[in-house]
């Protein structure tokens, strides 16, 4: 169950605003603790309404943070002045979903991420494994939004 956003309702986005938002996003920045403490890195992303799908390195330090503590966090925002400023925070913890690194095995609940993925990305209906990557998902266990714009409105 998702935590609702209590500070800053007036600014928050609605679902489907927030949906829409990150849709049209291409870029996170991913926050997970390893052995010498914060990682924060950018990532593409994909979110499916529900989950936020990231599709990183397996040899990389935010794999290794996540394979030894779960948790992490996920923020997406844009806009240069402040009454633009807009964006999303998701917590919660990842989860590796199919093979590690992604090879190609039969994963049915992958099939419709990754052509998301791929077409969001690349502009194709599948997306090219290069044996390198996998997947993770993070169900939130919290979301906050804030869309600035709205301030004048």
């Amino acid at each position: 169950m998702v935590n609702p956003q209590k500070r800053g309702r007036r600014i928050a986005m609605t679902d489907p605003e927030r949906d829409a938002y990150l849709a049209e996003q291409r870029t996170c920045r991913v926050a997970t603790v390893g052995p010498k403490g914060l990682h924060v890195t950018p990532l593409w992303f994909l979110w499916d309404g529900e989950a936020l799908w990231l599709y990183s390195l397996t040899g990389s330090q935010r794999w290794a943070d996540i394979v030894r503590s779960p948790a992490i966090a996920v923020v997406v925002d844009d806009g240069h002045d402040y009454l633009e400023l807009r964006g999303v925070e998701i917590t919660g913890e990842a989860e590796v979903v199919g093979e590690a690194p992604r090879i190609g095995e039969d994963v049915p609940e992958l099939v419709a991420t990754e052509s998301a993925f791929a077409h969001k990305y690349f502009g194709i209906d599948q997306l090219p494994l290069d044996h390198k990557h996998g997947w993770l998902r993070v169900k939130p266990t919290s979301i906050r939004s804030w869309d600035f714009r709205k301030i004048g409105a």
